[in-house]
């Protein structure tokens, strides 16, 4: 499963975290503070490239839709005459790295989310050492490195931070973890050049993020494509191992599609016995589930692919800093 249901309702519920969550939660303060004093107190620890560097993340565990807005901020750049490589720790993969990614890499060795965007035709580089990942576009000729999922990675020196925030659930109960869900506390949103909201109500000067799909694409043959609407009024299974499988599913809903959902661990590894349902009903995924389940795929698996969109002028200023800051 995804977050347990219990960690659902205490992280984004309205009660007060058990007492040993709080204890917790101070020990793991003072480690976040220590390491961010660490980084400043010594500005030489931290790695400057010769080209701008972006960091997108978040301050919150789970997905928030960091993949598809650095996928649609890499293709926006590129319009605008940079040529942007893509920088990953290579979450749920065994490699290493440094590792330039080939475009016919297995997601079990480089991860789901780096196979998801090389899919995208952006260079895109893994590594636990990111600053020596991203040293591998640069040589590869990028010009602008956008580090994924990098807010907390200090040791890469960044130009621009883009923080995503699920605008459903946003910081929940602002406590950090393990009694909330925060991985830095709250005022850090106040530190970042922009700030993103996918779904929801974007508030103040934060930037309105919605993720957009009506198709599906058939997973034993890419050449067939059908409107989410065929889907709609027959039984269906929904896949999600994602780390907010409900927005998976509610944008299935929304489509008028009553799908039996299958929530699973975000960056879980599929395999076949992970799809016991026989009936032959359609089964649907997202598109980072689907690069995991390529090879063992039936004909009645379909892929949902979405896209980030954005108001230009978000790109627009993205650009501009890179060419103050860079």
């Amino acid at each position: 499963m995804a977050l347990g249901a219990s960690l659902q309702r205490r992280w984004y519920g309205d009660g007060t975290p058990p007492l040993w969550a709080r204890v917790l939660e101070a020990i793991y303060a003072r480690g976040v503070r220590r390491q961010a004093e660490r980084f400043r107190a010594n500005p030489a620890s931290v790695v400057r490239l010769p080209v701008p560097v972006v960091v997108v993340g978040n301050i919150t565990v789970g997905g928030t839709g960091k993949t598809p807005l650095i996928v649609a901020l890499a293709k926006a750049m590129a319009q605008r005459g940079f040529h942007p490589g893509i920088v990953s720790r290579g979450y749920g993969g065994s490699e290493r790295g440094p590792y330039l990614l080939t475009g016919d890499d297995d997601p079990a060795r480089v991860g789901d989310e780096p196979s998801l965007i090389r899919q995208s035709g952006v260079p895109v580089a893994i590594g636990r050492e990111r600053p020596e990942a991203a040293r591998l576009l640069v040589d590869a000729g990028c010009d602008l490195i956008l580090a994924d999922d990098g807010l907390q990675h200090h040791r890469l020196g960044r130009d621009v931070e883009i923080c995503v925030i699920d605008g459903e659930r946003r910081l929940g109960n602002g406590h950090l973890l393990p009694a909330g869900p925060l991985r830095e506390p709250a005022d850090r949103l106040s530190t970042v050049d922009f700030i993103v909201v996918n779904g929801g109500v974007p508030k103040g000067h934060e930037i309105g993020m919605t993720l957009e799909g009506g198709v599906a694409v058939n997973m034993a043959d890419d050449s067939i494509v059908a409107p989410l609407s065929d889907f709609a009024g027959r039984p269906a299974h929904a896949v999600a191992g994602i780390g907010n499988p409900s927005r998976f599913f509610a944008s299935l809903t929304a489509h008028g599609i009553a799908a039996h959902g299958h929530p699973f661990s975000d960056h879980h590894a599929f395999t076949r016995d992970d799809f016991t349902f026989a009936d032959g009903c359609p089964v649907l995924m997202t598109d980072k589930d689907a690069v995991k389940c390529r090879a063992f795929a039936r004909p009645n698996w379909w892929r949902v692919p979405v896209r980030a969109n954005l108001p230009e002028s978000f790109y627009d200023a993205v650009a501009r800093r890179i060419t103050t800051e860079g």
